[in-house]
């Protein structure tokens, strides 16, 4: 490829969905989706069981084909490519998956070279592409070991560098962390975060823990019924979800006390940090503006550099308007 046109593939944005609608017969899976993937972004799917996520998933790696609407993988409708002409997309998009999908007779170094077997890849390149991603995955040391004698943790790993041996353009991540206990998420998240820093990789990862979309994720959009009810930067949806849905699924993943309660006398107010001011929960500057102050539960963590979360505090007397000078919005208990 020369660098000409390694600038207009740079320039075009890698995956694209427009008015995408998926129907089986008389149930509809997916209607209405508009979704633009920038190049070398981590972009989440999530959903409650049955929105549409592994229906989405399946049209974007043209295992099934949209009932209307189009899927653009660097420009190219996939819709409209034949048998022959899908082999260079199945190099472009790559995927990894919930349960891992290795072959059990073939040992860790063979299941990452079976991808350049099939496309006819000769043995000299094939040992130094297994050899590399071995390295990238940190498995170097188990490349004679079997399937069978891995943990869930290292077996998600051997099913990535099979995935990136093609040098794939595109990752879909199917679920990849919800059969793995959470020490082991860590570190598949942790790679996953390093390969796209260090590929430029761009990856699409549908979920349902919250967790892993806020850990991992640049934007997000939420799936409900076959549509999107909200997208956006990570920060965004998550210190302000819109949607009842988004706000259902945050729930899940909060820890809070609403039978906290305060004194006689005193008022109970929630401050709640969006992220949209760039506000900081400073208790100095809450304790100045309101003598008396106290602090009754709460909880503030930092995505993507903004500080996101809700305190809740008793007052004996209230000024609103100082209070909402500290914090993004002020809710009365």
């Amino acid at each position: 490829m020369t660098r000409f046109s390694q600038e207009i593939l740079a320039s075009v944005i890698p995956l694209q969905l427009r008015g995408i609608g998926k129907r089986y017969g008389d149930l509809t899976a997916l209607q209405d989706i508009d979704l633009s993937v920038q190049r070398g972004e981590i972009f989440g799917i999530i959903g409650r069981s049955g929105a549409g996520k592994s229906s989405l998933l399946r049209l974007i790696n043209r295992l099934e084909t949209p009932s209307e609407g189009q899927v653009l993988i660097n420009g190219q409708d996939i819709a409209a490519l034949t048998t022959t002409q899908l082999r260079p997309l199945r190099r472009q998009v790559a995927m990894i998956f919930q349960h891992f999908n290795l072959m059990a007779t073939r040992t860790v170094a063979e299941n990452i070279e079976l991808p350049l077997r099939m496309a006819g890849v000769p043995p000299p390149e094939r040992l130094r592409r297994v050899d590399e991603l071995l390295q990238l995955v940190g498995l170097v040391e188990r490349r004679d070991a079997y399937p069978a004698q891995l943990s869930g943790g290292q077996k998600q790993r051997v099913g990535i560098a099979r995935a990136l041996v093609l040098e794939p353009q595109i990752l879909l991540c199917d679920e990849a962390t919800s059969a793995l206990d959470p020490e082991s998420t860590q570190a598949i998240l942790q790679l996953l975060r390093d390969i796209n820093r260090r590929l430029g990789l761009t990856i699409v990862l549908i979920t349902h823990e919250m967790e892993v979309i806020r850990d991992l994720c640049h934007r997000v959009a939420v799936l409900e019924r076959g549509q999107v009810v909200e997208q956006g930067e990570v920060w965004r949806v998550f210190g302000d979800p819109k949607h009842e849905v988004s706000r259902i699924l945050l729930a899940g993943s909060e820890h809070r006390d609403d039978s906290a309660r305060g004194a006689e006398g005193e008022v109970l107010l929630d401050l709640h940090y969006t992220g949209a001011r760039g506000l900081e929960p400073d208790l100095a500057a809450l304790s100045a503006a309101l003598p008396g102050l106290r602090l009754v539960q709460g909880g503030v963590e930092r995505i993507q550099g903004r500080a996101l979360g809700r305190l809740r505090v008793a007052v004996g007397n209230v000024d609103l308007e100082k209070l909402s000078a500290l914090a993004d919005r002020v809710e009365r208990i």
